[in-house]
Formats: structure tokens, C-alpha cells, sequence
């Protein structure tokens, strides 16, 4: 939900990569967002966690992303982008702890190893049609919108949780990861757009995990 305008860019100032770096960037710097969530799940005692304030614990987490989305936004400059991604990251990371400190290791790992092989399928496929993804990115929106405003009022008007919610929620940052690698590889190809790119990625991929663990959990 917190996009940002990177993929409407079509002129730089900045001097350009060859695409095997740029996507070299992308691949790194999404590497490094996986292994700082990694740190976070091995080092953060989620029993600290839990004892937050929800209202303390989630305003940081929207302050803190907001916060890192304005930076990759407005500047240029590759290590303030880079800044601003570890102010997405972190949040997301202490989201990820949570959640993980629920399932046995078996099970995060099988939902690391499915996401990771869609993820890859994903990108292949947006690099061979990003006009089909570009066509269907304004119902990707809408559809991602409306269930979650389901899933919202599930959980606190009703109290429940329907779990074809999970699924359409997969099925939606899928069509989000194809539609972004596609799109990454078609605006300028800077360091700092790799970065920017990187961080949009990085977020669809964190929620289609947190999704198939979900899933996956169900079925134990």
C-alpha cells in the first residue's frame, strides 16, 4: 500500500548503468533488506515485541515507512534512497518477527523457498510482458483496496477471518511483483532507481510471504 511514484519516471539528470548492473543493484539491495529482516527474527525478542503498545508499535511502523517512501521519493541521491529503504525495512522486518514466532522453522522455510520460486517466476514473466502487466495494474489496485477493506471489517466488526482473503491477497502481490520488475526495467537505469525499485519489490514480496506462511499454516 505504500507505493510511491517510481515507475511514472522518465528522464534522469543522473548518468545511467548498464542493465546487468542495475539489476545487480536490485538484487543486492533487495539481499540486504532479507538479510537485515533475517537479523531482526534472530536478535529481537518478540516477547519485548508484544509487550508494545499496539497504537506505540504501529505508529512507528506507518511513521517509519511513510518516513522511508518520502525519501526514496524526493531525492536522487543513491545513499539517501538507500536510507529510506532501511526505514521501510526495519518496520517490516519487526512485522516478519512476529509473525514467524508462530509457525516452526519447517514451515517458515517452506514459505520462504515458495515465495522465492514465485517471486522468480514473476519477475520472468514480467520481463516478458510488462504491457499485460501495465494494462491490469489499475484493478490490481482497486482489487488489493477492496479486500483489504473486507479483511478490515472482518476482523474488527465481525471478528472473523475468511481465508480466501489470503489468497487473493497472494494472487494480488504477484500480479504487484510482475508489474514492478517490469517496470524497474523500463524507467531510466540509475543507482538510484535500482534502490527505489528495489524498495517498491521488497514490499510486495515481504506481503506475498506473509501470506503463503498463512496459508501454509492452515494446512498444518
Amino acid at each position: 500500500m505504500l507505493k510511491s511514484d517510481i515507475f511514472q519516471r522518465s528522464s534522469t539528470d543522473s548518468a545511467t548503468v548498464s542493465g546487468a548492473t542495475y539489476n545487480l543493484v536490485i538484487g543486492l539491495v533487495l539481499c540486504w533488506g532479507f538479510l537485515v529482516n533475517w537479523v531482526i527474527v534472530r536478535e529481537v525478542n518478540t516477547v519485548w515485541l508484544v509487550n508494545i503498545n499496539p497504537w506505540v508499535f504501529f505508529t512507528f511502523y506507518f511513521a517509519s515507512c511513510i518516513f522511508g517512501v518520502y525519501l526514496f521519493n524526493k531525492y536522487e541521491e543513491p545513499a539517501i534512497s538507500f536510507i529510506g529503504y532501511n526505514f521501510v525495512v526495519v518496520p517490516f522486518g519487526l512485522v516478519v518477527n512476529l509473525v514467524v514466532s508462530r509457525y516452526q522453522a519447517t514451515l517458515v522455510l517452506q514459505a520462504i523457498q515458495v515465495t522465492a520460486s514465485v517471486t522468480v517466476t514473476m519477475m520472468l514473466v514480467g520481463t516478458l510482458f510488462p504491457r499485460f502487466f501495465q494494462a491490469i495494474y489499475a484493478g490490481l489496485v482497486v482489487s488489493l483496496l477492496g479486500v483489504l477493506a473486507i479483511e478490515l471489517f472482518q476482523i474488527f466488526v465481525l471478528g472473523i477471518h475468511s481465508n480466501w482473503i489470503d489468497w487473493a491477497v497472494a494472487i494480488i502481490f504477484c500480479g504487484y511483483i510482475g508489474y514492478d520488475w517490469g517496470r524497474a526495467n523500463q524507467i531510466p537505469m540509475t543507482i538510484d532507481n535500482a534502490i527505489d525499485s528495489a524498495a517498491a519489490i521488497y514490499m510486495d514480496i515481504i506481503n506475498l510471504f506473509l501470506r503463503i506462511l498463512r496459508i501454509l499454516g492452515r494446512r498444518r
